[in-house]
């Protein structure tokens, strides 16, 4: 079962990222064969190429077993850009995911 999520994950950060499995496994140091063979089950990461493929990504090794959250580096993005706004431009934020929300 979580070998199936791991290799779908992989597989779905992948595409966001508008690369190959090839170009990502190139990028990461590894075969061209490495992100392939990850993605249709017949191998694992180590623990270093797990982290290497997380900060290719530009995700934490959290985000990436967040499975419910599709978008993990937007959603970071998002949170940092929130952070640096004042309480009331919050609170305007606030509302509007309310908003949607309620449409949702």
């Amino acid at each position: 079962m979580y070998e199936d999520l791991f290799a779908e994950r992989i597989a779905k950060l992948r595409i966001q990222k508008n690369v190959s499995a090839r170009e990502m496994s190139l990028a990461i140091g590894q075969n061209e064969n490495y992100i392939n063979r990850i993605e249709n089950k017949k191998a694992f990461p180590s623990m270093q190429g797990f982290f290497y493929i997380c900060e290719y990504l530009n995700i934490s090794p959290k985000d990436f077993f967040e499975f419910d959250v599709s978008r993990p580096k937007d959603l970071n993005d998002l949170t940092k850009g929130l952070i640096k706004l004042n309480d009331s431009q919050l609170d305007i934020i606030i509302a509007l995911v309310k908003e949607f929300q309620k449409k949702a």
